[in-house]
């Protein structure tokens, strides 16, 4: 075994953990069962490689240690035949199938069964995919973890009532199930983007997971348009990561970031993805999203940004997948382009939307507006209250930070 330090324990077992899942789910056939078993094996490994350190297969120890869990929760009476029906070789550390196999694409759609509702796809694909623990999912979603745990676990016995397999879907569900998929890693990349609580504005590791899926993802359904729009959505965005704290750690909105440190590659990769996929079918949502990304990454400064064109893409992006995030971003954009109490305007439309209640947003971009129109009493105290909304430590600084140079 080789030495490793707590930080690269996590990483390794979030990149193992939809695998080792699937590995068992394929196997056994009980998703249930087996993703219990798969977080307990989690947790032993993060107890124990730190001190003894990774096992040379450490793939291997976690899928022999999740059977050896599973096999002890079926050890009774009411349970043996169903065992001996599903365990024929406990003591072989790899599944049936392709030593190493990789089934986390297989999973994503298993996760979005169409048993379950959307928020429940959605929930369960970031737990068992995206490696995301309960409260992360609930502040994603905006509910109480004691609901979201309820709603993960009823999901759960859903699948297993369904009598699921563990295969790609029949092309006649594929279309339906792809949309929630791409959902969830959307809602994945987002949180790992901008982090809804705690102290880092970012985690890298789930941006990383996020794009590597959406690479599987575009190459599992090669003429799916929106696959290659939220990849390039994804690249885009990301593109700008490094740029996007300062030194000391504090946020640096668009406007002030230093453009220089952007990552080309990923940007040249990304408007290349998109110039590819536009005009070539059904233009949805995350085309539209990476194709304003693009005009953003490719504006050698701030106030040379297309504001124009990318107006003209969120009328056109509110008409394909209205909301209202995507009002409130469409809001800075008139703003930009007709003045900010135009903007202000059109914000004033999401005051009445209850799904915009639990969000700093619209009091941050509300503050930012009515700083550029000159009302700076109005502004402070917007900025006041979007940064008693946000539990992102970075962000509260960010807008109390705003709020204070305008007294």
């Amino acid at each position: 075994m080789s030495p490793v330090d707590a930080p690269d324990t996590e990483d390794l077992l979030r990149e193992l953990a939809p695998q080792v899942l699937g590995a068992l789910v394929r196997r056994y056939g009980r998703f249930d069962a087996s993703e219990d078993a798969v977080q307990e094996a989690l947790l032993a490994a993060a107890t124990q490689w730190p001190d003894q350190g990774v096992p040379e297969n450490p793939r291997a120890w976690l899928v022999t240690v999740a059977s050896r869990r599973l096999v002890d929760g079926w050890r009774t009476e009411s349970a043996r035949r169903r065992r001996e029906e599903h365990v024929a070789v406990l003591d072989v550390p790899e599944p049936a199938g392709t030593p190493g196999q990789d089934d986390t694409l297989t999973l994503l759609f298993l996760c979005c069964h169409p048993s379950l509702s959307v928020p429940s796809q959605l929930a369960l694909t970031l737990r068992a995919v995206g490696g995301l623990t309960t409260a992360e999912i609930a502040n994603a979603f905006l509910v109480p973890e004691p609901t979201m745990a309820q709603r993960i676990s009823r999901a759960k016995q859903t699948i297993r009532q369904a009598g699921a397999r563990f295969d790609l879907p029949p092309d006649a569900e594929r279309a339906d199930r792809l949309r929630v998929v791409l959902h969830a890693l959307y809602l994945m990349f987002n949180e790992g983007y901008t982090t809804s609580a705690g102290p880092a504005l970012h985690r890298a590791d789930l941006t990383t997971e996020a794009i590597r899926l959406a690479r599987l993802l575009r190459r599992l359904v090669p003429t799916e348009g929106e696959a290659a729009g939220l990849l390039a959505l994804m690249l885009l965005t990301d593109a700008r990561r490094a740029a996007r704290t300062s030194a000391g750690g504090e946020l640096v909105p668009l406007a002030d970031q230093e453009r220089a440190r952007w990552d080309r590659a990923q940007i040249e990769e990304g408007v290349g993805i998109i110039s590819d996929t536009l005009g070539r079918g059904p233009v949805g949502p995350y085309q539209l999203q990476a194709a304003i990304a693009a005009i953003h990454d490719e504006a050698p400064s701030a106030d040379e940004t297309d504001w124009p064109q990318i107006l003209a893409l969120y009328d056109v992006l509110e008409q394909v997948s209205p909301g209202p995030v995507v009002t409130l971003n469409r809001a800075v954009a008139v703003a930009m382009v007709d003045g900010p109490r135009a903007g202000l305007a059109v914000l004033g439309t999401l005051d009445a939307d209850d799904r915009m209640a639990n969000t700093h947003r619209l009091e941050a971009v509300r503050g930012h507006l009515l700083e550029l129109a000159g009302e700076l009493d109005a502004a402070r105290e917007s900025y006041r209250r979007a940064a008693t909304m946000t539990a992102s430590v970075p962000e509260q600084r960010y807008l109390a930070m705003r709020a204070s140079r305008l007294r």
